[in-house]
């Protein structure tokens, strides 16, 4: 089986490469100083189709192929992961309105989306709920005609700028999603600053009190909110973090490449050295593994398979831990100026970080894994068993 890019692909590719190495590389690292992200260039994503990326043509999007998508990911990646995680919430609202919305949402609201008219967020977490998303405390109340939600929302990527949340609350018990926009009374929102990593993602906490929305934003139904809205969009984000981390991990070896390169000790150029080359080989190695992964789920979501969404969850987990492998050693083959501000491996291996931890955590990758391990083993185990009977009769 051979695994190679189309034509189109192709120069998807290098047409992402050259707006990112002009647009985005040259300002990555003072959005990342200043902790935001100017809105001329959220404009300029805007206007190139790239926020519009899952959104089909027929309805005013690019209508990426899923594989597309992926490199478009990659390369925002290796330019600054703070605007890639915009391109993965708001195309992660997106989708969750195309599959889930109601033809009023869709009609209404997924045009603005892909025009970069108004700009989404995820409001999934909260101070006291991480990875265990189905037991969010955010409540939701049905009066009359509107619903009225009471809680808080924490690490929402993009909270200070965006136009419209689909936040996640709990119903009479059960699980829902809701469209709240900005200007609604009762929402307020607190900017996040001083984080790890992606600092120019502008986070923020939501404080809904009493928030009363309209009964049309309640997305799909009562009771629906996490097993479908939330696990497919979840899916998505997972799929863009994960081509995200192979972008990150392409930077450091494009820049430990050139460094090494240029940079002397003991005579040689650090390139010469044979623990240099060691670092630089399984770098090598290891961002075109994650990438083959990412191809492999992205090909499946294509076609519509159902194993698309574990190959996800792995690629995702693969890619992430070794980007910070492959960062940590950028910073170390940089010595004292890969600590410095003036070199961006220091920002790499910071964002780095922060991607075992967004979209299901390094931990609850590793616990899906296994888990489907495990009943692939016990069906395998089964047809054997079968298949000793039928040789047996």
């Amino acid at each position: 089986m051979k695994i190679e890019l189309n034509p189109q692909q192709k120069n998807a590719k290098a047409t992402f490469r050259a707006f990112v190495d002009e647009q985005i590389v040259p300002y990555a690292d003072q959005c990342d100083r200043e902790e935001r992200t100017p809105l001329n260039l959220i404009q300029k994503l805007a206007q190139k189709g790239y926020l519009s990326a899952v959104i089909p043509q027929e309805s005013g999007g690019s209508g990426m192929d899923m594989i597309t998508f992926g490199l478009l990911n990659e390369e925002l990646g290796r330019g600054c992961s703070s605007l890639r995680s915009l391109l993965t919430v708001h195309s992660m609202v997106a989708h969750a309105l195309l599959k889930w919305g109601s033809r009023f949402q869709k009609e209404y609201w997924i045009p603005k989306l892909a025009s970069g008219e108004v700009i989404a967020a995820f409001a999934l977490s909260e101070p006291n709920v991480g990875s265990d998303a189905k037991s969010v405390e955010t409540t939701a109340t049905f009066s009359g005609d509107s619903y009225i939600l009471n809680g808080q929302k924490k690490w929402i990527t993009y909270g200070q700028i965006a136009d419209i949340f689909l936040v996640f609350a709990n119903c009479e018990g059960k699980p829902s999603t809701f469209l709240v926009e900005k200007n609604t009374p009762g929402l307020t929102i607190a900017p996040i600053s001083g984080m790890l990593g992606v600092r120019a993602s502008m986070l923020a906490e939501l404080h809904l009190d009493n928030c009363q929305i309209p009964q049309e934003n309640l997305v799909c139904r009562q009771g629906f909110g996490f097993s479908h809205v939330a696990a497919s969009a979840l899916d998505y984000g997972r799929y863009s973090v994960a081509w995200g981390c192979v972008g990150i991990a392409q930077a450091c070896l494009e820049a430990c490449i050139k460094y090494t390169s240029q940079r002397k000790q003991f005579g040689v150029y650090l390139k010469e050295h044979q623990l240099i080359r060691q670092m630089i080989s399984e770098a090598i190695a290891n961002i075109k593994a994650a990438r083959l992964l990412c191809y492999q789920a992205g090909y499946l979501k294509e076609i519509g398979d159902p194993k698309s969404i574990i190959e996800t969850s792995i690629a995702k987990y693969f890619a992430s831990t070794i980007v910070n492998k492959v960062a940590n050693d950028a910073v170390q083959i940089h010595g004292g100026n890969g600590c410095s501000s003036e070199y961006p491996v220091q920002r790499y291996l910071r964002d780095a970080k922060i991607m075992e931890i967004i979209e299901g955590s390094t931990q609850i990758q590793q616990i899906t894994i296994a888990e489907y391990g495990y009943q692939e083993y016990l069906f395998s185990a089964e047809l054997t068993e079968i298949s000793q009977q039928l040789v047996g009769t």
